[in-house]
């Protein structure tokens, strides 16, 4: 018994039979310039979160400050009862 061949493979369509892409389609003028604005946009994005940050952080000192100047708190909180010395 002889085996039975297997038809090759087809081969594989160039790249010019691929259907066109948008990006193909679009003058490179016009893809810079949205390029460029999509960088824009991430770098604003960017700074609005590491402005929310900073605010963030910026209230936690306030607050810290203004309890550091609060005796009750300090008085609460303080490891030392005062029978120490």
């Amino acid at each position: 018994m002889a085996k039975k061949q297997r038809p090759a493979a087809a081969p594989k369509p160039a790249a010019q039979d691929k259907p066109a892409t948008l990006k193909d389609l679009i003058n490179p003028d016009v893809l810079s310039k949205l390029q460029a604005q999509a960088d824009a946009m991430k770098a604003a994005e960017a700074k609005q979160k590491e402005d929310a940050r900073q605010q963030i952080v910026d209230a936690r000192k306030a607050e810290q400050k203004r309890l550091e100047n609060d005796f009750e708190y300090l008085l609460n909180n303080s490891g030392t009862k005062g029978t120490k010395y």
